[in-house]
């Protein structure tokens, strides 16, 4: 019996993985294969079509281009900020735990949530930052409703979604990094920004590699919240990316085949991403 309780306590996780997560999969993936009615009253099984279609069509490739811009750039941006930022709020100094209370305040905020604040403070008439571009550039910027700036408005909210998370996990590899080799470039003569960037730096790769793969996930799957609410897609599809493309075909256009073999396709995109970036960078990741 003593054998067996293992694999009985396992049970429960088994069947909320088979159930929420593979079997879902597993039907999206048989329902990229056929034309469903909007009602789902009556499916036609029409093979490939539904990819000709997606792959055949030009607009597409523009929400790949999208979704690629705007996740690499918020990745980027995210992951860049995070580690300077680490680096004030690993210093032994007064306040500090404010300031980390109220760095990590934006992680417990929903999506939603999050988009409807930058909304507000991108409004052209009422909103915050164009009332300082007004006072200090004399210049008033439609953000939400302007190409590129709809975008920048985007990379901006994503951002500081995301920058807490990684924060957690830099202040955490930062503090585990020994005071020995820290003193030890010290007495070379070595500054601070050489100590930051081929002392500090190398030594929380692994940290990085995983907020790259974290973050880059973020941007793809969970990132329809904040366009939904702050741009729509819009203007003119410049926001559109493959999550939001994905809604539109499967709930505002009622074309369920197509958003399947869409979703199939982000799962490949991913995979393949996650493949190259094991395969090619993993190499550089300093291990303790």
């Amino acid at each position: 019996m003593k054998r067996l309780t293992p694999y009985i306590l396992l049970i429960p996780t088994f069947v909320i993985i088979i159930f929420f997560i593979y079997f879902p999969a597993f039907s999206s993936f048989k329902l990229s294969f056929f034309q469903e009615s909007p009602f789902g009253d009556r499916s036609i099984f029409v093979g490939l079509d539904n990819y000709i279609d997606l792959f055949t069509d030009s607009e597409y490739y523009k929400v790949l281009k999208t979704t690629f811009i705007y996740s690499f750039t918020s990745v980027g941006i995210t992951i860049f900020l995070a580690f300077l930022i680490s680096q004030l709020l690993v210093q032994n100094l007064p306040g500090t735990r404010v300031f980390r209370t109220l760095m990590f305040s934006p992680y417990a905020v929903s999506p939603a949530i999050s988009a409807t604040l930058w909304a507000m403070l991108f409004t052209p008439t009422a909103g915050l930052l164009n009332y300082l571009f007004q006072i200090t550039f004399n210049i008033n910027v439609d953000w939400l409703t302007t190409v590129p700036y709809a975008m920048i408005a985007l990379i901006a909210a994503t951002v500081w979604k995301m920058l807490p998370f990684d924060l957690i996990f830099y202040i955490a590899a930062l503090q585990n990094i020994p005071d020995s080799i820290l003193e030890s470039s010290m007495l070379d003569g070595a500054s601070t920004w050489t100590r930051m960037w081929r002392i500090k730096f190398p030594l929380v790769t692994p940290i990085t590699f995983y907020l790259f793969i974290m973050n880059f996930t973020t941007t793809m799957f969970s990132s329809f919240g904040i366009i939904d609410i702050m741009t729509r897609g819009g203007p003119l599809g410049s926001t559109t990316t493959m999550i939001y493309r994905l809604y539109l075909d499967g709930f505002a256009f009622q074309d369920n085949g197509l958003a399947a073999a869409q979703s199939v396709v982000m799962f490949g995109v991913m995979s393949v991403i996650t493949y190259m970036y094991f395969r090619f960078v993993e190499k550089g990741v300093h291990y303790q």
